[in-house]
């Protein structure tokens, strides 16, 4: 039973986390089962080949680890660097901003280049710095590829190209959590070293499992790592590989069986579909926002966010009363400005596994509130905007046809 009971569904539209499919909630309600029986080991092997797929690797390997987001943040770090080490990491948002401050306490010397939020990484002070450093003191470059507190996507191809101009040996260290498996990642051909994400997020799971994937330069990197690790071990997990049960520690079975039949859903519709939809999401989004004549805080089309928009307000407006009355008047959730933009933004996500016309439900929902709160919006004005685009470009469903 609800804590707080509402009639119909929860309308569930913060970025991350996010709707969980049926398919996946049925295959998550098992009993536990002995992870050292032969059926586990047998599942975790496909699980570990069919989850390279959606970071677009052949050559990675990949490691799920009973973690959050923020724990595979530091199973990333820790593996392949040593206390002193100095990293370049980009401050854009709050989620770039917790990762530095990981960084700094697990006593990295990080340089940070810091932009306005809602801006993206300012990749020529990346290359000033690189240009700069011919005795190659920079060990590893951290970057956040969608900036969820903004909604800004950084260009990671750019970012290897700048790398390899240079002849830079830095690793790349990629934060994915918000856009793996909703925007296009391609981790072999943008020479990614480390790339991490969160079952919360487009797998459409519960949290619980980190999902961490490293090439292999970063794996001989961790051979020389000085950082205390224990529980986020890579070499722990790498020992079990070989033996042929794979885990270390007792895995969480639910998520297996849900990470099993979320990878099932997503190589259903098709990983390029799947990024597609995503696409049409976000770009319906964008057009209400502009029909409700307010501003997206991404500040260029370049950095525009397809797994989530943050909205600006105006300044007679807070934000966070937009959050509150969604939840109590329409059984309706966004997302919340965060630290800086507190009060200035609230946020729609659309990631995971959601359709249009769930997202034109929550669409029509924003113009109610809105109107609650004071703002001069034409009902009906970014759901028709979005209706207009949405009915040009949703395709037939491939299974239906």
């Amino acid at each position: 039973m609800d804590n707080f009971y509402a009639p119909g569904r929860n309308h569930l539209f913060v970025p991350g986390p996010v709707n969980i499919p049926e398919p996946v909630i049925r295959a998550m309600n098992r009993n536990n089962e002995d992870y050292r029986s032969p059926a586990v080991p047998a599942m975790t092997k496909t699980l570990l080949e069919d989850v390279k797929k959606i970071f677009k690797t052949t050559s990675g390997t990949p490691f799920l680890i009973p973690t959050t987001g923020t724990g595979a943040w530091e199973s990333a770090l820790t593996n392949t660097l040593s206390p002193g080490d100095r990293i370049v990491s980009f401050l854009i948002g709050q989620f770039s901003l917790l990762w530095i401050d990981q960084q700094q306490r697990l006593k990295f010397n990080v340089d940070v280049i810091e932009s306005d939020w809602g801006q993206g990484a300012n990749l020529q002070i990346l290359a000033s710095k690189l240009a700069g450093d011919a005795a190659h003191t920079i060990k590893a470059v951290c970057i956040v590829h969608n900036e969820t507190a903004t909604g800004v996507t950084n260009n990671l191809h750019a970012v290897r190209k700048i790398l390899d101009n240079y002849g830079h040996p830095a690793l790349l260290l990629v934060d994915g959590v918000s856009s793996i498996c909703a925007l296009d990642f391609c981790m072999d051909e943008w020479g990614i070293d480390v790339a991490l994400t969160g079952s919360q997020k487009a797998l459409s799971l519960p949290t619980g499992m980190g999902i961490v994937c490293a090439s292999p330069k970063a794996l001989e990197a961790s051979k020389t790592a000085k950082s205390v690790r224990v529980f986020f071990d890579w070499n722990d997990y790498l020992k079990f590989y070989k033996l042929g049960t794979f885990w270390p520690y007792t895995p969480s079975i639910q998520l297996l069986y849900g990470l099993r039949a979320a990878l099932d859903l997503i190589f259903e519709e098709g990983l390029d579909n799947v990024i597609s939809r995503h696409n049409r999401l976000g770009t319906a989004t964008r057009l209400a926002v502009d029909a409700w004549g307010l501003k997206n805080c991404t500040q260029k089309e370049e950095w525009f966010s397809d797994t989530v928009t943050a909205v600006v307000v105006p300044p007679y407006i807070d934000s966070s009363e937009i959050v509150r009355r969604g939840w109590k008047r329409y059984n309706l959730s966004l997302g919340l400005g965060l630290n800086k933009v507190a009060g200035k933004v609230f946020r729609i996500g659309h990631l995971g596994n959601v359709n249009e016309l769930q997202l034109l439900g929550c669409l029509a929902g924003v113009e109610m509130i809105l109107k609650d709160v004071g703002y001069p919006v034409k009902l009906g004005s970014g759901v028709a905007a979005a209706c207009a685009y949405l009915q040009n470009n949703v395709p037939m469903i491939t299974s239906r046809i």
